[in-house]
């Protein structure tokens, strides 16, 4: 396959409606949309950036709402509470959800170099652990480590009939279904994809792959503010993002950056992973090699929690390196433990009806 064509193409999408601003017609439809309360989260959709795109043209309200599989009623309830409206003659509403799958997570760092794929797979492996279905999506244009990371990286990517068209068939490793850039491309080349192109393959990774069920799809996305994260975080049902960041200063500055783009869209901060947070000598001693207080000082300003400080340990890279991740190996480990206790405030925030 060409690194410059995208893989399959897709039908054409409908156009937009065209603008038509009326700042007091807009925050009347937003008021009300806030009264719509998503009952897991028990916050409105307007905070949680479910709804996004939203237009009013003439006597007619477009939006595009960006829901999980579990969550179509939300469709319905945002009918009823529009309907008040005197003047709204119709309400269109442009379902986007990925088929079969509950909870989309994107897995986020300000800069390169913070352990965040290592993090993600080590994530997926704590909530598979947990019975949880789980799904990873390596997005990551610049450096698609995932298929190697779980021991994938020879792996072929199949495109499959549907009754919804071709879709790119999801490989699987540890129980853990898992899609990857990388998989597209020629061993030790890069993938040099430019706008255009880069945007339909990210887009037709996020709608076309053949999932299945799944309770949680894992994005890990790219490091920055670019186009590539931008897409992704504007065209998937992403309820939230968790940002991955290291003690020190500089990757601490580096998230914020990121956080700006996160809040422009409406995606919610689920939480904080500080990685590489201190060193444990055999004696039990602990060093904090590249510095400490980068995560909790940024878990306070964005008001979310500090899911885990991730201790360094030699054998996370080794893991990675053999295509084992250490929280499947090792769930007893300081480093397994750890995702573990993530994996299940994650459970009982989203799925506490399932696991608890």
């Amino acid at each position: 396959m060409s690194s410059h064509q995208s893989p399959f193409q897709s039908p054409q999408s409908q156009p937009s409606p065209p603008d038509s601003p009326n700042p007091i017609r807009q925050q009347e439809v937003t008021q009300l949309l806030k009264q719509v309360i998503e009952p897991t989260l028990k916050n409105d959709i307007i905070s949680l950036g479910m709804v996004r795109n939203l237009r009013i043209v003439d006597d007619y309200v477009y939006l595009r709402l960006y829901v999980g599989s579990h969550q179509h009623q939300l469709q319905t309830e945002i009918q009823t509470a529009l309907s008040p409206l005197s003047w709204c003659k119709k309400t269109y509403i442009q379902l986007c959800t990925i088929p079969g799958v509950k909870i989309a997570i994107a897995v986020s760092s300000g800069k390169g170099g913070v352990g965040k794929s290592t993090t993600s797979v080590n994530l997926a492996a704590a909530l598979q652990l947990t019975g949880a279905k789980v799904g990873l999506l390596d997005a990551d244009v610049y450096g698609p480590n995932v298929p190697q990371m779980l021991g994938l990286g020879k792996s072929e990517v199949q495109v499959i009939d549907t009754p919804q068209g071709k879709r790119f068939l999801p490989l699987e490793s540890y129980g853990i279904k898992v899609m990857s850039v990388g998989l597209l491309a020629e061993p030790n080349h890069p993938l040099a994809w430019r706008g255009p192109v880069l945007h339909k393959i990210i887009t037709q990774f996020i709608n076309e792959v053949e999932w299945g069920e799944l309770d949680y799809l894992l994005i890990d996305l790219p490091p920055g503010t670019g186009d590539a994260q931008i897409t992704i975080v504007q065209e998937s049902p992403i309820c939230g993002v968790i940002l991955v960041t290291t003690p020190q200063q500089v990757a601490v500055s580096d998230v914020r950056r990121s956080v700006h783009m996160f809040r422009q869209v409406g995606v919610p901060v689920l939480g904080i992973i500080e990685n590489m947070s201190y060193f444990i000598y055999q004696n039990g001693e602990q060093t904090s090699i590249f510095g400490s207080g980068g995560g909790q000082k940024l878990a306070e300003e964005l008001q979310a929690p500090l899911l885990g400080q991730i201790p360094i340990d030699p054998r996370i890279c080794a893991g990675g390196d053999l295509g084992e991740p250490l929280t499947f190996s090792e769930p007893n480990s300081p480093v397994g433990e750890i995702f573990r206790q993530i994996a299940g405030a994650i459970n009982k925030t989203f799925l506490s009806d399932f696991f608890y």
